[in-house]
């Protein structure tokens, strides 16, 4: 009751005070619930929800990784409107190919810089067979085996399946047999059908994005989960994506973690043009925090809405700030203003201003060192 009468005195805004009162209760919050959180001003008492609601799951920590993410190649036979990153051209000036042995030297680098996880994601080549692929994550298991691999989205695995003419499951079967250990959330953007025929039409839609994850999962392959925001979509479709990743968490559980990713605006074809704003990226992590109560981890991605917003989401329902990344194009290629990666004694110094305590974990959430 004095945490009911404690929020109260502080909200502003009446139309929530019916959700204040589910969330201190422990109640799920419907579609409704999420469009009116969003239409509302409010926004303190949204965040302070948001982190009573990340401190009854994780207490004070808020988690970070040394980790380094690999794109082999941006060439990739999509045609994504706002990816500003890939290039159907092969022979562009931009267009590049990693060899292995590149690969490799970016993996040992991670390593000696006490990387535990390598994240790889990247363009879908239109001359790599699957083999490739395999190859890949061989030979990064082969040399470092204690590393964690988190790589391929689901529209990779898609496309795995269709050059190798191999059902989803065998696609996975063989890529965990090679040394996969989980999947990267990327690929999700808005599950809205109306929104992805407008930035990604030929992109899978929701449903097989979905079927890759629960199939992962099922097989004992964790995985993230992400929402690109902040372009074409509207408050409704956000909200709808967020109920579909928590019904299929309700079935599998196999997700660690949400992470809303801010549109970056520049040198792609879709017509918006202005970054998202501190309040919305805020109030995007602290309703997804709201919303999604069957998922342990929310992520303020520090190298698309930038270290200090991460650093204040840590107080609106947040508890992650990823990590070192060491190397980062997708974003940056869009025009992201962060840097290109972060040392971990920064990490721990933003974690412990906000007030909280940091933890260096591994992929999957495991403790590596808490830094009280």
């Amino acid at each position: 009751m004095l945490e009911i009468e404690k929020v109260l005195a502080l909200a502003d805004d009446r139309e929530i005070f019916p959700i204040i009162d589910k969330v201190l209760s422990g109640e799920r919050l419907s579609f409704e619930d999420g469009v009116k959180l969003f239409k509302s001003h409010d926004l303190l008492t949204i965040g302070w929800l948001a982190n009573y609601v990340s401190e009854k799951k994780n207490g004070k920590y808020a988690y970070f990784v040394i980790n380094r993410q690999i794109n082999p190649t941006n060439v990739c036979v999509l045609d994504c409107k706002f990816c500003a990153f890939a290039d159907m051209d092969k022979n562009s000036p931009k267009a590049y190919e990693m060899s292995i042995e590149q690969i490799l030297e970016k993996v040992r680098y991670a390593v000696e810089n006490e990387a535990c996880e390598v994240h790889i994601v990247g363009g879908l080549h239109p001359d790599w067979k699957f083999e490739k692929y395999l190859e890949i994550v061989s030979a990064i298991k082969r040399n470092f085996p204690d590393l964690h691999i988190k790589a391929f989205t689901a529209v990779e695995i898609d496309y795995f399946s269709k050059i190798s003419g191999l059902s989803y499951e065998e696609v996975l079967i063989k890529l965990k047999e090679a040394g996969l250990d989980s999947l990267p959330g990327g690929g999700a953007e808005i599950f809205s059908p109306r929104v992805r025929q407008i930035i990604a039409p030929k992109k899978i839609g929701y449903k097989k994005y979905l079927q890759i994850h629960k199939l992962a999962h099922k097989m004992g392959l964790k995985s993230t989960t992400t929402m690109l925001y902040g372009h074409v979509e509207n408050i409704e479709d956000r909200i709808d994506h967020m109920i579909k990743i928590r019904e299929a968490q309700d079935e599998t559980g196999g997700f660690t973690c949400f992470i809303p990713l801010a549109y970056q605006p520049e040198n792609n074809e879709l017509p918006v043009f202005e970054d998202t704003s501190g309040i919305d990226d805020l109030k995007t992590i602290a309703i997804s925090r709201l919303m999604l109560d069957n998922i342990d981890h929310i992520k303020a991605y520090w190298v698309m809405i930038g270290e200090k917003v991460a650093q204040v989401a840590l107080n609106f329902g947040a508890d992650d700030m990823d990590g070192t990344v060491m190397e980062e194009k997708i974003a940056h290629f869009a025009g992201a203003k962060s840097p290109t990666q972060q040392q971990k004694e920064r990490l721990i110094r933003l974690i412990k201003e906000a007030g909280k305590i940091p933890v260096q974990r591994d992929t999957l959430y495991n403790p590596v060192k808490i830094y009280e």
